[in-house]
């Protein structure tokens, strides 16, 4: 048996809109993954939550604007911490244009409105080589 993917999903500094990120945290973990959640945290926080956690994912929801600045503080973050092999996914209401940008700075992916959470699910399983789902 191996043992669960360490996922830490958070909302970053004063955004609020917290209800989807919630559903997909226990939609992650009845799928077996191990999930942290934090809310109204710094990308400094952030970074320091995944390193004491030592989580494999970490997820950013964003809903009300500002997710540029977080992302770029948290990536440098992780890499001034070594961590530069976390996968590091978002969610939430950004645009297409900044959907690009964040790709191209190390975003694996962005699950915006109408995503599943099985599609987040899935992704990570696929990254990681495998489902990591709980015996029935």
């Amino acid at each position: 048996m191996t043992d669960p993917i360490r996922v830490l999903l958070a909302k970053p500094t004063q955004d609020c809109h917290d209800r989807g990120v919630r559903y997909v945290a226990r939609k992650m973990r009845d799928a077996g993954l191990e999930v942290i959640f934090t809310n109204f945290l710094l990308p400094s926080e952030i970074v320091d939550t995944a390193v004491e956690e030592d989580v494999q994912v970490v997820g950013i929801s964003s809903s009300s604007g500002g997710h540029m600045p977080v992302f770029e503080d948290l990536i440098a973050g992780l890499k001034a911490n070594g961590l530069e092999d976390v996968l590091l996914i978002g969610g939430g209401v950004i645009p297409k244009e900044d959907q690009d940008s964040l790709k191209k700075w190390g975003v694996k992916a962005i699950f915006g409105p109408g995503a599943t959470a099985e599609a987040a699910i899935e992704m990570i399983e696929t990254h990681f080589g495998g489902s990591q789902s709980s015996p029935a």
